[in-house]
């Protein structure tokens, strides 16, 4: 008897073309880039092969939700700006990446060395002089800014579309903006969030939420996708009013995994979020509900580079033992909820509206 096979869901075999097709076209920007800046020397290869290695992987969101909101604005199926503007999406994500894990001290990105230490172990394996980590940082920092660089010119390529003052313009470079100022309020909360009010501490942890990732996560990229379409204010505020609360949903569930993750399915150590300090949503619904030694414990622990297993193990105990992970878990279904209600009130085409809740199911569920 053969056996039954599940029939794809209407979505996916456009979806996979638009895959196929952005993968193609980032490999082809890419290689002219390669070329370009090989004409200036040798030397400059790693910074492309860091770039490469970057763009290679991922969920692709971003570049599907743009491409997703140029189909629900009217936009003909596998059209070249959706692409396009994928290309210049996947690129500024992977510098926001890099920068990201310069400022956090991550060691390990999607399960291999991030690019800072991509670069320090060049440097110790090529037998260089001086210090090894300020090279690799510096060198880091400088992919990351080719990086913005080539989204630049990417999303530029689109055409009229995307010139200035059109719409998708305006919010691709609201969007650049907003990151780097949710990402400085980031910093700003871990030497600063100790000594201020702890009443607003999740309040002020949402709202870097907001604007360091769940705008250009989701709202964003899918409102490009819809501005490059023609859609109006009307459909971009609907837009918004699904994608917002799924890409806060999103983060909540990053910063989840961030404490209580499996390292073999985040690609990052245990309770790497810890280490490096983040005052999340989470921690701060825990600082806000624990105990007087609850709370001495998490602040005790937040930000030591030497955690060791056991030391998370505690800092998880007092983080659940607060009923935080569970406030946590209720703010991501409430925010899922609500994205679901605004996409069904969107009345979309079924196999746009499939396809954007599958991502939305994807984004808030995912163990990685």
């Amino acid at each position: 008897m053969r056996e039954q096979l599940t029939p794809p869901a209407v979505h996916e075999p456009e979806q996979a073309a638009y895959r196929d097709a952005l993968s193609g076209e980032l490999e082809a920007f890419l290689a002219k880039q390669r070329s370009a800046m090989a004409a200036v020397s040798a030397d400059v290869g790693p910074l492309m092969d860091a770039i490469s290695g970057l763009v290679a992987g991922g969920k692709r969101l971003r570049a599907l939700l743009c491409y997703w909101g140029w189909r629900g604005a009217g936009g003909a199926a596998m059209a070249s700006e959706p692409v396009a503007a994928g290309v210049a999406l996947e690129l500024f994500q992977a510098a926001a990446l890099i920068h990201d894990d310069i400022i956090d001290r991550s060691d390990t990105r999607r399960g291999a060395p991030s690019v800072h230490r991509r670069f320090a172990q060049l440097h110790e394996g090529s037998g260089w002089v001086l210090d090894r980590e300020r090279f690799g940082h510096a060198a880091a920092i400088l992919t990351g800014d080719l990086c913005l660089s080539f989204s630049e010119e990417a999303f530029t390529a689109i055409g009229p579309a995307a010139a200035s003052p059109t719409p998708a313009r305006r919010i691709f470079n609201t969007m650049r903006a907003e990151v780097m100022a949710g990402q400085y309020l980031d910093i700003l909360e871990e030497v600063a969030g100790p000594v201020r009010n702890s009443e607003s501490a999740v309040a002020r942890a949402r709202n870097v939420i907001r604007y360091k990732s769940a705008k250009y996560s989701t709202e964003h990229p899918l409102g490009i996708g819809g501005a490059l379409a023609g859609a109006d204010d009307g459909l971009l505020r609907a837009y918004a009013e699904f994608s917002l609360p799924l890409g806060e949903a999103f983060q909540l569930r990053d910063d989840v995994l961030g404490v209580f993750g499996d390292p073999q399915t985040t690609g990052k150590p245990a309770g790497d979020d810890l280490r490096e300090g983040k005052r999340t949503v989470l921690v701060a619904l825990a600082l806000e509900t624990a105990d007087a030694a609850g709370r001495a414990e998490l602040e005790r622990g937040l930000g030591r580079q030497d955690l060791g297993m056991d030391d998370v193990d505690r800092l998880r105990a007092v983080i659940s033992g607060t009923g935080a992970l569970e406030r946590t878990e209720r703010l991501i279904d409430g925010l899922a909820s609500e994205s679901s209600a605004a996409l069904a009130r969107l009345g979309l085409d079924p196999v746009v509206g499939t396809a954007l809740e599958s991502l939305a199911d994807a984004a808030v569920r995912r163990t990685a």
